[in-house]
This record gives structure tokens, sequence and C-alpha cells, in this order.
């Protein structure tokens, strides 16, 4: 029997830091099995980011394709922009022992625990109203327009933390970082998880 991979949901507004904190603990903690969720986006590429190693960019007509094909695990259109999550590459991953993290809004989270209950949810919180538009402002990503919409839509995502399994306040990014390896590392040392990875041992300490 092989060990499973945990699909983590990771949620958060705009410039909470969730990509900072799954960068941070991959780099990490490269001795273990687990990989950020890339999916596909019909938006435009930002400097810096590349195809198939940030997200699969690609048009419209053949994002909807994809919709039609019931390639997705979840969709969603956001500021005009779709973005969808690939239903087979998550679950090679998770038949491999990966642990698999997908990074997505509330209303992505909600369709794929429809199909998945055994996902675990991790929201994560600014420390505050303020802090979180300084942090939009300062990663110089985004319009004016733009952060106001995503300040307007806040509220209204962060609404939805009590729908998830584990809650972080992204206040000090360090302690935050720390509190994301915890909760991965927790569940990797469940005894359903443990007694397959180290059944040869059992035996043995039983026989």
């Amino acid at each position: 029997m092989s060990q499973v991979g945990t699909l983590y949901i990771v949620s958060a507004p705009s410039g909470a830091g969730k990509s900072s904190l799954i960068n941070a603990l991959l780099a990490e903690k490269k001795d273990w099995q687990a990989q950020v969720s890339i999916s596909h986006t019909t938006r435009q590429a930002r400097v810096g980011e590349v195809d198939g190693e940030h997200y699969y960019f690609v048009s419209t007509e053949n994002f909807k394709k994809l919709i039609a094909e019931n390639a997705f695990f979840e969709w969603a259109e956001v500021f005009g922009n779709y973005y969808g999550t690939s239903r087979i590459a998550i679950e090679e991953a998770l038949a491999k022992g990966v642990d698999v993290l997908l990074d997505i809004d509330w209303q992505g989270a909600r369709q794929v625990r429809n199909m998945m209950p055994d996902a675990k949810g991790i929201f994560i919180l600014p420390p505050s109203r303020t802090e979180l538009e300084a942090r939009l402002n300062k990663r110089g990503q985004d319009s004016k327009e733009i952060i106001t919409k995503r300040m307007n839509q806040a509220q209204a995502e962060m609404s939805h933390y009590d729908e998830y399994d584990y809650l972080i306040i992204n206040d000090d990014f360090d302690s935050a970082s720390k509190e994301l390896s915890a909760i991965m590392k927790a569940r990797r040392n469940e005894q359903a998880k443990q007694a397959i990875k180290y059944q040869t041992t059992i035996k043995e300490l039983l026989a």
C-alpha cells in the first residue's frame, strides 16, 4: 500500500501573503514530497512569470474548450479573467504520495471540497485592512483601480475564513511560515499515514 498525498486548499485575499508563504515552505522543505498546483489562466503574464511554472497561460477560447471537456477540478472568473485547476494533474500527484497546495479562492474551495472532502483547508488573513492595502501598493503589480477593487472584495472574501480547517494570521512572516509548516507536519504524522510509511518497522516491532 502506498501513501496517498494530502490536498491543501490555501485561500486568502490578495496581498495577505499566501503565495510567499507557500514558496517559502517549499524552498525550506525540499525533502518533502510537496508541490504547488499550477493553474490555467487567461490573464496576461506579469513580468517574471513563466508559462508552465507560475501558470499555464491560455486563450479564453482554449480555456472554454477545456471547461467543455470537464478538464478542470475547479474554475472561476476573477476580475474578467478565467482561472482553473487541472483535475488529472492533482489526482496523479496525490496518488504518488505528493502533497499538493492549491492556491484558490473560497468559491473554488467549495467546488474542490465537494469532490474531495478529505482535502484540508487553510485560510490566511492579514493583521489589518490597513496593512493589506499597504502590501498591495508595495508589490507594485496592479493599478490603483485594481487595488481598490481588491480591497472592496477583501472583506467578502475574508468572511469565509470559518469554512476552513486552519487559520493563520500573517502578521509576522516567519511565525506564519512556521505555522503553515506545522500544519503540514502534523498531517504527515497522523497515525494512518505513519502506519503506511513505517509498516515494515511496525511489523518487526510487533512480531
